[in-house]
């Protein structure tokens, strides 16, 4: 795949689409003042490159917990035996198996990984626990760490400003 030239519309675009990917073609265009039809093929030619990877909704945990409870969010560092190439992958393959989940980061220095885990309630995270972590021999040490509130989350990418002509 050739690499892909990014113009001021595209990070416009991009831009826009970070903080609402639920907009229409129409009002998209709109906001970055180009024609539907060009906007749809500029969306279209960014996620056939990979840019624009999914499009998923962000629930609100204050809002739903009134409905299924808070549940029990943590960041835990993972600091493996073996960090060669094929444990570092294995580790990786094996968390991106469970949905309790959320995010896998590969770290340095520190230790070997910072996952943030979200799970029903303790006897679920101890359970999440005992597959991922004492199971697998690897893991030499693991520290949790347990959100009490989450202040701020985001998925969104900074992007170099758009030149003003």
């Amino acid at each position: 795949m050739e690499p892909l030239d990014l113009d001021t519309i595209d990070l416009q675009l991009l831009a826009r689409l970070q903080q609402d990917s639920s907009l229409s073609n129409q009002d998209l265009a709109e906001r970055v003042h180009v024609s539907p039809p060009t906007c749809l093929r500029r969306v279209k030619r960014l996620r056939d490159a990979g840019l624009i990877e999914r499009e998923i909704a962000i629930l609100s945990v204050d809002h739903m917990a009134s409905l299924i409870g808070h549940g029990l969010c943590a960041v835990v560092e993972i600091t493996l035996d073996r960090q060669d190439q094929t444990a570092l992958e294995a580790f990786e393959n094996k968390v991106a198996q469970e949905d309790a989940v959320q995010q896998c980061y590969r770290v340095s220095p520190g230790p070997d990984f910072c996952l943030v885990v979200h799970t029903r309630d303790m006897p679920d995270y101890l359970a999440l626990t005992q597959r991922l972590f004492t199971v697998d021999a690897n893991v030499r040490n693991v520290k949790s760490f347990f959100s009490v509130k989450r202040s701020k989350f985001g998925a969104r990418v900074p992007l170099p400003s758009a030149p003003h002509h």
